[in-house]
């Protein structure tokens, strides 16, 4: 049987002064993970390209959870000059960042391309957020015990990286970009770690999670397939904590993957599990960073140096 754990349990520690930006907060799993938050004392701030969405999120947050500090700023991942004024705004209203939440994605649209030419579950699920933390990066190293946790899915044991054809121009099969993209998403994870590590940093801690199965937005262009699996399907309160845990765990090791423990991963207690498939190539992770470089122009490598210098 596998350890019980759970967000609300007084074991796991209060996080009252922390600050946390959590992505996709409208609605959905970042909709729980920034209550969840509020709710253990962080201050978080709900990023969204639907600040409407978002404002009904953090006044109901506001309404249920005493004394919670939840704000909303506009952040679309399909363009990297919202990435960046959102980030400069933040460091500058803030300075520190204790948790970062990747959480936002889209799931097997229709074709289409985001600001910079990339196709958009590649550009918003991975390159949206590698950009965010770029930008977020200095905040995060200066804070002590701070942590970036990126969302991945299940399906990152299918997916595989065409080089060859990564913007999907030459056919395009809305699901398999999205298990690209969400190999990417961990692999990227992994590798921010390590390369952290490999500098000396204690902070931040870089750490991945999946929610198994949950019926959310997420499938609205799936409607067969969410019929299909929603027997295979847990709430969004334990489809959430594989995300809380990797950010509120004292446990907690840079470099790992917290997911379900059921069947599958589809369901089941929030647990560490291990990456799968090609999402344990350490060779594709280093080999997705240098790409992501490449396409955002964006020198991750050097600004980790530059953060670390900051920190001797």
């Amino acid at each position: 049987m596998a350890e019980k754990w759970d967000r609300r349990d007084d074991s796991v520690p209060r996080v009252d002064g922390k600050r946390a930006v959590v992505t996709g907060a409208a609605s959905g799993l970042g909709a729980y993970i920034a209550e969840a938050l509020c709710a253990k004392g962080a201050s978080v701030v709900l990023a969204d390209r639907n600040p409407e969405g978002a404002e009904k999120v953090a006044e109901k947050i506001v309404s249920s959870v005493p004394d919670a500090h939840a704000s909303v700023r506009f952040l679309d991942l399909a363009d990297p000059v919202s990435i960046e004024e959102f980030s400069a705004w933040y460091i500058s209203e803030y300075g520190a960042l204790d948790v970062l939440v990747n959480n936002a994605g889209i799931m097997t649209p229709p074709y289409f391309k985001t600001v910079k030419g990339f196709e958009s579950q590649w550009g918003i699920n991975h390159l949206g957020h590698f950009i965010l933390t770029y930008h977020l990066l200095p905040a995060l190293t200066s804070t002590p015990g701070s942590r970036v946790v990126t969302q991945t899915s299940i399906v990152h044991r299918g997916g595989r990286m065409d080089f060859k054809d990564i913007n999907s121009e030459r056919s395009y099969s809305p699901w398999r970009a999205y298990k690209q993209s969400k190999l990417a998403t961990l692999l990227f994870s992994r590798e921010l770690d390590r390369r952290l590590r490999s500098l000396g940093m204690d902070a931040p801690v870089s750490v991945a999670c999946h929610p198994g199965l949950v019926n959310t937005d997420l499938y609205r262009n799936r409607e067969r397939m969410r019929r299909w699996l929603r027997p295979f399907m847990h709430g969004l309160e334990a489809g959430a904590m594989p995300a809380l845990r990797a950010a509120l765990d004292p446990e907690v090791r840079g470099g790992g993957l917290y997911g379900t423990d059921g069947w599958m991963e589809f369901k089941g207690r929030a647990v560490p599990v291990g990456p799968h498939g090609k999402g344990k190539s350490d060779i594709l992770a280093f080999r997705v960073w240098e790409l992501s470089e490449d396409m955002t122009g964006l020198d991750l490598s050097a600004r980790l140096r530059e953060c670390a210098s900051c920190k001797r």
